[in-house]
């Protein structure tokens, strides 16, 4: 969409109408922070009770309504459409009305103001590395990663903030909205979510390297091919294991791997259709996992469209399982087990001490979930969004998104407060992190 409005900046008007399944998103508040986090120009109305939708019949997320120069309905199309196929019907459609002098070309009036500039923007991910003192965040809106001290102490930054996918010395590679990590000794490896790539960044050189997706998004599901001629999908969250990345590619509803001898690339768990199915590896089904972690065994993702957290063997002969879900219009926010527990779009997560750690995004609380007993519990906020340090029940955050630990700490990063809060493990106190030098 991004293209065609930057393709067509006189002839084609965007509105954006949400209308939004949690209600989270209902809140206009939040709905301007997404709008500020995705960097939308065009107007979008919140359609909080459905009313557009339901005037226009739409049955999909996303539905796209064509309308002409003169106010009429002209087509209808749900699910998703390639850049490809939008560009040759706009083009179409521009040569029609300009046959007709239907296209007024004069600049439209807008409210549209620019973000006021923080020291981190929109942070997505935080990965905590102990035995180094190191603490990697994805900076995701400035298009970098930097790097700190536990203490918040500046040590190093990775990306010019430029928005493009460039190789080269830390100072000059760029990246597009990165997020998650992954730590293997002195290589951290990158999704670089809007590049729909993967990045290596060898610290000691300080150097970033492709080595999967070639900047183009892709739709193909199914079968392992060289990385670096591969086309990845929003990946949004990585785990390093055995010589291997597993990557939570959220735009296509699956987890992939990536051999890192062999630099071959592929789907690891989920058929590519969007639902909440268990089963075996090949034939289960997810729903944008964005958040990804292991105990070795198995691994732990959030997925976030059914409000779930899962686990898929790292056997490729094993199952996806559910823990914590029940399908993609169940949500909410309750506290327990089994089938009673209810979250609301987690994003987060991470294993620690047995356990694992989610940030229960939408509900704006961090939560420990039990995978033996299927239970949840918060540990840290209130439910409301806001920005309140503290102790750990009276604390608040805005749309947490990204969780780490090391020395006896939670770092979380606290995305629509662009912000990384630290909690205490023993006292649940929590504070936030001033970072020197940025």
């Amino acid at each position: 969409m991004r293209k065609l409005e930057k393709k067509y900046a006189k002839e084609l008007v965007v509105i954006g109408v949400h209308s939004a399944k949690f209600p989270n998103e209902k809140d206009s508040g939040n709905l301007h922070n997404a709008v500020r986090r995705y960097q939308l120009e065009h107007p979008v109305i919140n359609d909080g009770q459905f009313r557009v939708w339901q005037q226009y019949s739409c049955r999909a997320w996303p539905t796209l309504m064509f309308i002409d120069p003169q106010g009429n309905v002209m087509g209808k199309h749900e699910g998703e459409m390639s850049f490809e196929s939008f560009d040759g019907l706009i083009s179409q459609m521009v040569t029609e009305f300009d046959a007709k002098d239907l296209i007024d070309r004069k600049p439209l009036p807008t409210t549209f103001q620019p973000l006021v500039d923080t020291a981190l923007s929109f942070p997505g991910k935080v990965l905590a590395d102990g035995l180094s003192d190191r603490l990697f965040i994805s900076d995701t809106n400035h298009n970098r990663i930097v790097v700190t001290g536990l203490d918040g102490t500046l040590k190093q930054i990775i990306g010019s903030g430029q928005e493009a996918l460039t190789d080269g010395k830390l100072a000059i590679s760029a990246l597009n909205h990165p997020q998650g990590l992954a730590l293997d000794g002195e290589t951290l490896y990158v999704a670089d979510t809007e590049n729909h790539a993967i990045r290596q960044v060898d610290l000691a050189a300080g150097t970033v390297t492709t080595i999967a997706g070639t900047g183009e998004q892709g739709h193909t599901r199914d079968g392992r091919r060289p990385g670096r001629t591969s086309e990845l999908c929003s990946p949004f969250d990585l785990v390093c294991h055995n010589g291997t990345v597993y990557i939570a590619m959220a735009g296509i509803h699956q987890l992939w791997w990536l051999g890192l001898k062999d630099g071959m690339v592929g789907p690891f768990a989920g058929n590519g259709g969007e639902a909440i199915t268990d089963g075996p590896l090949a034939s289960a089904q997810l729903a944008q996992p964005c958040g990804l972690t292991t105990d070795g065994v198995k691994l732990y993702f959030a997925d976030s469209e059914t409000s779930s957290i899962r686990s898929a063997d790292i056997d490729p002969n094993g199952n996806v399982r559910t823990i914590i879900g029940l399908d993609l219009f169940v949500f909410g926010d309750f506290d327990g087990s089994d089938h009673h527990v209810r979250l609301q779009h987690p994003i987060g997560i991470t294993y620690y001490d047995g356990v694992l750690y989610i940030t229960d995004t939408y509900n704006h609380k961090i939560k420990r979930v039990l995978p033996v007993t299927r239970s949840a519990f918060t540990v840290l906020g209130t439910g409301s969004a806001g920005h309140t340090d503290g102790p750990a029940l009276e604390s608040q955050f805005a749309e947490p998104s990204g969780i780490s630990f090391a020395n006896g700490k939670m770092y979380i990063a606290d995305t629509n407060n662009h912000a990384i809060r630290v909690a205490d493990i023993e006292s649940g106190e929590v504070s936030t992190l001033e970072i020197n030098g940025l």
